[in-house]
């Protein structure tokens, strides 16, 4: 049974919604992503058009980081004072971000952007997080258990207006959350992301916290800011889908829920090499279709109708 999507003015099969909503929320609870690097591209790949893609994937990641947060809530394992920083520049940067999505679709450049975007970010950052996840294993498995710091100090933890988040025992500058959240809020408005596989490791390798405390806490910053996105995104260039979110919520609140008790079962580094081999493999499959020679070099139409 096929429904009808008036936004993206196309018909999808309602069973192929539930089972995308599910399995992006699967992974949401899982690696503590809000699942819009994987949402929007699956939703391009049938057939919806990116803007509505953007727009309506952080409708979808709204509602599964709710049951993703309350679920890492239950274990106590989100820093509600660094979900607050990382929200907070999170609304600046979603606020520009709005701003230039919609400069790009007056030019026409959004979908090509959009792309452009997903490839250079997933295939950077999947490829950081891959060796530095596999060099952390074999680094491990080479000196055998041991004590180890909390975290790395570095230049970045030399920056002024220190405050200290006692849930992830850290003592650090309010800009570096700030900022992050900020670089975070943009990409979210732009491409339709959480931003967690961006955020998931800068809040491990540069904020420092610890890896059982980042995942509540990224979806703790990705909810409020995917909620200000989605909003915007209506009001501003009306490309959010009510009918294709309610399908994908649907299944993505209940493969949250089942992500969050599996993902409790992995050892950190288990998950960071799991989510960068699969950041990867999204990015590579979207670098192939920009360079691969598309089945029509171009159509004859009407004018009007092409």
């Amino acid at each position: 049974m096929h429904v009808y999507l008036p936004i993206a003015e196309l018909s999808v099969n309602w069973f192929t919604l539930l089972v995308v909503g599910g399995g992006v929320g699967f992974l949401s609870g899982l690696f503590g992503v809000g699942g819009g690097f994987l949402m929007t591209p699956l939703l391009i790949f049938l057939g919806v058009p990116a803007p509505v893609a953007v727009g309506t994937g952080a409708a979808q990641i709204l509602a599964s980081s709710v049951s993703g947060v309350l679920a890492h809530w239950r274990r106590q394992n989100v820093d509600v004072q660094m979900g607050v920083a990382l929200t907070v520049g999170g609304f600046a940067g979603s606020a520009l971000g709005i701003w230039i999505f919609t400069l790009l679709r007056q030019a026409g450049q959004v979908d090509l952007v959009i792309r452009l975007c997903f490839v250079i970010f997933l295939g950077g950052v999947g490829g950081l997080m891959l060796f530095e996840s596999v060099r952390s294993w074999f680094r491990q498995a080479s000196v055998g258990v041991r004590k180890r710091k909390l975290h790395e100090h570095h230049w970045l933890h030399g920056l002024p207006l220190k405050l200290r988040f006692r849930r992830s025992k850290l003592y650090i500058s309010a800009l570096l959350p700030l900022t992050v959240g900020f670089a975070i809020g943009i990409l979210t408005a732009i491409m339709g992301v959480g931003g967690g596989f961006i955020l998931v490791p800068a809040m491990i390798y540069i904020l420092g916290m610890p890896t059982q405390m980042v995942v509540g806490t990224s979806l703790f910053q990705t909810l409020f800011v995917a909620a200000n996105v989605t909003i915007l995104q209506s009001v501003t260039n009306q490309t959010v889908d009510v009918m294709l979110a309610l399908m994908l919520i649907v299944g993505g609140v209940v493969g949250a829920q089942l992500g969050t008790r599996f993902g409790a079962r992995l050892r950190g580094e288990q998950l960071r090499i799991l989510l960068a081999l699969l950041v990867l493999g999204v990015g590579l499959k979207l670098f192939f279709d920009l360079v691969t020679t598309p089945d029509d070099f171009y159509s004859l139409a009407p004018e009007g109708q092409g």
